[in-house]
This record gives structure tokens, sequence and C-alpha cells, in this order.
């Protein structure tokens, strides 16, 4: 009698799950191939981070104030921010919007690769820049006034964490409702203002009218620059320390959910495959 090989169901599922990774990471690589080939897209990932921390904590003077680190933990804080904007919301969005235009997620479709497997793969690059536009501010702001602090890591991490799966998100909701790259930067527009304008970092909620207040506090942006300063300890717009206790961050945190839900449904909603007619 000859013995039937067997295989371990294990091993079938290490083999696919190292499928997935190998689709996922090459349209990864192909994506950041492509987006680093635009010379604004490189600035933006190699040398806007540390001219900018550079200019802030240099030319800035009396603007450091009595607290350097503080004040590099801030820059830090609105770099993520326009990183998460510009980088991750706004150059997805083209990007999602020029390969459906060009019939390349259409192709991709056809192909072994899963719809999530594509979006995340499209999405990886724009979270890459933005993690390595902070460790240079970082490492800038370090060298050139001194160490941000770094009271609660954790809620800096979900705030990157987060804040790249939520605008993510919303860049593929967004490039569904989005006829070509170019139109791109009016349909991002809106949302770009809004967030940045209601973050509370470039305007304190406690300066706005009460009701104003209230609805800046669910906007997108509002709970990656609170996580972020809470996980950096610093002091808040309205003159209180950022704690880092669950309490004071369970709001934003529910905002992330709810955006991210609301990201979800919108790209259910509106994501296309092949080009708009």
């Amino acid at each position: 009698m000859t013995a039937t090989p067997t295989t371990s169901p294990n091993a079938g599922t290490a083999a696919v799950r190292a499928g997935r990774t190998r689709r996922l990471l090459a349209l990864a690589r192909a994506e950041a191939i492509l987006l680093l080939r635009n010379k604004t897209a490189l600035f933006n990932a190699v040398l806007l981070a540390p001219l900018l921390v550079g200019f802030f904590v240099t030319v800035g003077g009396d603007f450091l104030g009595p607290d350097p680190a503080a004040m590099v933990a801030s820059t830090l804080t609105m770099l993520l921010s326009i990183a998460l904007l510009m980088v991750v919301y706004y150059n997805l969005t083209t990007s999602v919007v020029a390969r459906r235009e060009e019939l390349v997620l259409k192709r991709l479709r056809t192909g072994e690769s899963t719809a999530p497997e594509i979006l995340l793969a499209y999405a990886l690059p724009g979270f890459a820049i933005t993690l390595a536009q902070l460790v240079l501010a970082g490492v800038a702001g370090a060298l050139l006034a001194e160490a941000p602090p770094l009271a609660r890591p954790h809620w800096l991490i979900l705030a990157v964490l987060g804040g790249t799966a939520v605008f993510a998100l919303l860049a593929v909701a967004s490039s569904g409702l989005t006829r070509t790259a170019e139109t791109a930067q009016l349909t991002t527009m809106p949302l770009i203002f809004v967030a940045l304008l209601l973050s509370g970092f470039s305007l304190p909620l406690h300066l706005m009218p009460d009701v104003v207040g209230q609805v800046a506090a669910w906007t997108p942006l509002y709970p990656v620059v609170t996580l972020a300063q809470h996980g950096f300890g610093t002091v808040l717009p309205d003159g209180t320390v950022a704690s880092g206790a669950l309490r004071d961050v369970a709001q934003p945190i529910a905002c992330l959910i709810v955006w991210g839900a609301l990201g979800v449904a919108g790209v259910r909603r509106w994501m296309r495959w092949e080009p708009r007619r």
C-alpha cells in the first residue's frame, strides 16, 4: 500500500497568507515608485519634515517660548495633521482616481488580489511617508532644540494609525465622487479646509462658540490632534495639561471609530473600479 501524502491545513493557510503578503507588498512597491517619481511628493517625503521643524526651532526665535521640547511636540502634531490631509487623503484620492481612469484598478480586480488588498496597498506608501516625516522631524527637533516629550506613546501611535486609516478610507470614498485626477483638488478641498480649521490646532475649540466647538469635536482631524497632544503630554490650548487619562480621550477615540465607520460606508457606496462615464 502506498501512503497518500497529506498537506497540513496550517501549511495551506500559511501559503495563502504568504501569497497575500507578496501581492500586497508588490502593489505597494509599484505605487510607491510612481508616487516618488513625483518631485513634489519626494520633497514632502524627504525634506519637508526637517525643514519645517528647523524653521520653527531656529528662525522662530521667541516663538519657541520657555519650553522648546513642547514647541517641537506642537510642530510634530501640526506636521502629522498636514501629512494626513495632503499625503494620505489628497494624494491617495488622486492616485486611486488616476489608476481607475487608466483601467489599472479594473485589471487588478480580475486578478488574484482582493479589493481590501488593493486598497491597502495603495494606502501603504502614504502611511510610510507620514511615518518618515514624523521620525525625521522628531530627530531634527531633538538635534536643533530638545527632544519632544513622549509621556504616553500609545495615544500617539493610535493617532497615527487611526488617523491614517480614517483618511485613507475617506480618500477612497472621495475618489468615487471625483471624475478625473485634476478635479481632485476641488473634491478634496472642502474636507481639507473644514478638517484643518476645526481640528482644534489652527483655532482652539475653547475660543469658538459653544455650538461650533461641539461640532468641531466630531470632525475627522480633531481626534488625531487631541490624541497626539495627550501622547506628548503637552499643555492644551485651554491651558490644561493633557493628562492622557482614558476619560479624557474617550470622546476622540469614539470620534475616530465613527469616522472609520463612515469611511467604510462611503467606500461601499461611492467607490468605483471602472472609469466614470
